[in-house]
């Protein structure tokens, strides 16, 4: 079910300071202050950055070894950004939320371990930044399946163009029976 994003559990969005003037604009991308203000641990290990053309999906995605929070912003193009509530015990177990990122409404989305996230792309040549709570360990990481039925996310565009990893995601139901699933519980994250 799709839920606004302030009824998930941890997940926010925020707007980051920006200064505009006839130069062009300086933005705070990361103010330790700020984020721990928000309640966003700022304690981050690795920065990952992608580029995609016009219909790409990634996601969606999640790392339950060690547990992996991301903070993500847009800084070139627009994206459709979904995030997927995947903690046993979670009143919104399930549930989703989606919001458009861009490089113009310079907003950010937290996403705190135990939430499965994901992206299309709505320009050719998107840029996302990531910060992320911990390093990325190939035999920790998961997924759920981008266009899994039961969830109903609204993709902009089903015809996506999806790597073929993301295509052999299990479906929410199949990660959930997975025993590894209970890595993620509610509230802990």
């Amino acid at each position: 079910m799709q839920r606004p994003i302030h009824e998930i559990h941890g997940l926010k969005l925020f707007e980051t300071r920006s200064f505009p003037d006839e130069r062009g604009v300086l933005l705070q991308a990361f103010v330790r202050s700020d984020l721990a203000r928000r309640g966003v641990p700022a304690d981050f290990r690795q920065a990952i950055q992608s580029r995609s053309h016009r219909g790409v999906v990634r996601g969606l995605h999640f790392q339950w070894n060690p547990p992996q929070g991301k903070l993500v912003r847009c800084v070139w193009g627009r994206i459709y950004d979904a995030v997927l509530d995947i903690r046993h015990g979670s009143p919104t177990l399930g549930d989703h939320a989606t919001v458009e990122l861009s490089a113009e409404n310079n907003l950010v989305l937290w996403v705190p371990p135990g939430l499965a996230h994901g992206f299309m792309s709505l320009e050719d040549n998107t840029i996302v930044h990531y910060l992320c709570t911990e390093e990325w360990n190939r035999e920790g990481e998961g997924g759920i399946l981008w266009n899994d039925p039961a969830l109903s996310i609204a993709w902009p565009n089903p015809a996506a163009l999806v790597s073929a990893k993301d295509q052999r995601n299990p479906s929410l139901g199949e990660w959930l029976c997975d025993p590894r699933s209970r890595s993620f519980r509610y509230p802990e994250g």
